[in-house]
């Protein structure tokens, strides 16, 4: 950790902050912290081993995720078990950024990344010797095969993608690591790119690894199970566990949320519904009929899937409908800022020696201005989760500070 030196007090928004190093080195992470776990906490220790960096920074995800469901605890205790655990700054990425597909999740993070000016991300990848940087620059030809609607996009490009260049894009991570490399090439001064591999169970592992390296899927269905015994104290930090054994976690889909939006999809006019954002002609009727049928989550999801559509993408275009969350809205980078979750005491001082410069306004309280305006759909989406579980989200909450001096 860099000398933290204090020279003098200044204010970020509403945030005061003291000291002043702009010799400090950052890294930057992006994380969903679903929960937070033992493979998170090894992924920030080396991110700033690899680099040598003061400063750990998170783009993180708000209270719903990439695959379009709600976080298993809010972004607030998130945050912190972050913080306890090797990041010094926790940046929300913007639900117009996070619940996207992984190219457009990766573009929004490093974004934000590069307009904090931090020259390196770090990330986890299941073949870390792969140079995504060349793949990203690889060119997958339009053939008529992605006119076809037998399969998904997806597979579609990542077979087309293999053909040319020998790689089998079928990793989560990998397919990050992907999205970022191309991301990257767009911006006008690029991150350098850091794999590093993953450890322990694969991400879709379902069962809890005695090694302590579990998956969030894995942590996820134990805690939702409630199998709370030493399996997940193992797999976890302590103040993961606490949150585990003290607060009551959301399902993914909660029979609540399916209630809200059946309720939304049965009362919306098909006309209004078909401006959700990707909603597809012929979906939006798809889900209307859907509604009308099925009374459980499960079976709606069965019953409006088919192989054009990803179950991932299915559910992001519901959390879309149950937000009303329109084009104008969704569009990448229109409305960026920075908004600053919470920050440890290098945090802060990274904060004060950079802030004037970097690329986005910085907001750390949430006020009736930008509830109007700027942060309209992350304040829906925040009203949202605290509907679901009863826990104030934006309005009264400042970023957490946690003191590592």
């Amino acid at each position: 950790m860099g000398k933290l030196n204090r020279t003098r007090t200044q204010r970020v928004g509403s945030l005061t902050v003291d000291g002043k190093d702009d010799t400090m080195q950052a890294v930057g992470v992006v994380a969903e912290y679903n929960p937070f776990h033992n493979g998170h906490r090894y992924h920030l220790q080396r991110a700033r081993a690899v680099t040598g960096a003061d400063v750990v920074i998170a783009v993180m995800s708000g209270n719903f995720v990439q695959r379009g469901e709600a976080a298993i605890f809010n972004k607030w205790q998130r945050t912190s078990e972050a913080l306890h655990n090797g990041a010094d700054l926790v940046v929300e990425l913007p639900f117009h950024w996070a619940v996207q597909p992984a190219h457009l999740f990766a573009q929004g993070a490093l974004s934000l990344l590069s307009a904090m000016q931090v020259p390196t991300l770090v990330f986890g990848a299941e073949h870390e010797q792969t140079d995504f940087a060349a793949l990203a620059h690889a060119t997958v030809n339009d053939s008529q095969a992605f006119k076809t609607f037998n399969e998904t996009y997806a597979t579609l490009f990542n077979a087309q993608l293999e053909s040319q260049t020998g790689f089998r894009l079928d990793q989560p991570n990998d397919i990050l690591g992907y999205g970022y490399a191309v991301a990257n090439a767009k911006l006008s001064s690029p991150l350098r790119l850091v794999p590093v591999a993953r450890v322990g169970s694969e991400y879709h592992d379902v069962q809890m690894n005695p090694r302590g390296f579990s998956s969030a899927t894995a942590i996820r269905q134990t805690v939702l199970g409630h199998q709370r015994g030493v399996n997940v104290a193992a797999n976890v930090p302590s103040e993961t566990f606490a949150d585990i054994r003290h607060l009551t976690p959301l399902k993914g889909w909660s029979p609540t949320m399916w209630s809200l939006l059946r309720h939304t999809l049965l009362m919306m006019p098909i006309a209004s519904l078909h401006q959700i954002y990707q909603m597809s002609e012929g979906l939006d009727y798809r889900l209307k009929e859907a509604a009308e049928t099925q009374a459980k989550w499960d079976d709606f999801l069965a019953a409006i899937k088919t192989k054009r559509y990803t179950y991932s993408r299915l559910q992001r275009v519901c959390l879309y409908a149950l937000v009303h969350a329109l084009d104008d809205e969704m569009i990448p980078g229109q409305t960026d800022y920075l908004r600053l979750l919470g920050f440890t005491s290098a945090g802060q001082q990274y904060l004060n020696a950079h802030k004037k410069t970097f690329g986005l306004p910085i907001v750390t309280r949430f006020d009736q201005t930008l509830k109007k305006k700027t942060l309209n759909l992350d304040y829906r989406a925040g009203m949202l989760y605290e509907m679901l579980s009863g826990q104030a989200q934006d309005f009264r909450r400042d970023p957490i500070r946690i003191d590592n001096k």
